[in-house]
């Protein structure tokens, strides 16, 4: 699925409806999605994931986790279609495909500075 374009009454004919209030689906799947990177652990695995393919031996290195707790969180973000995975002879490789998913790993990362404060916007394009 991708972005489209910025045309509001495009992205509510997309969800169904033209007020563009989400119905009570959506808004249990998108608490559901931001329920999952609310872990520190599982947003480091998905923003690493979302920026190539690890096994899961890579991503538990990187975030310095255990393999089975590694494990425990890929599952998790599996069954909620955040992750996929491939299997190639006996390793399974972990990405994230969903530009939608992509997107708001980056804006948030955009968003928070390094130490941890928000980040000043930036200067608004519209404004002289």
């Amino acid at each position: 699925m991708s972005i489209g374009s910025g045309d509001p009454a495009e992205h509510a004919a997309r969800r169904g409806h033209a007020d563009s209030t989400p119905t009570e689906p959506q808004l249990a799947a998108a608490a559901d999605t931001f329920s999952m990177l609310a872990s520190p652990a599982r947003l480091h695995l998905v923003q690493l994931m979302s920026t190539g393919r690890y096994d899961v031996g890579e991503l538990a290195e990187r975030v310095g986790l255990s393999l089975p707790t590694t494990s425990q969180h890929l599952r998790k973000l599996r069954l909620t279609g955040i992750v996929s995975a491939t299997r190639e002879g006996r390793h399974s490789y972990y990405t994230v495909e969903d530009p939608h998913v992509v997107q708001l790993v980056e804006q948030i990362f955009e968003h928070i500075a390094p130490d941890g404060s928000l980040a000043p916007d930036p200067p608004r394009k519209d404004l002289p």
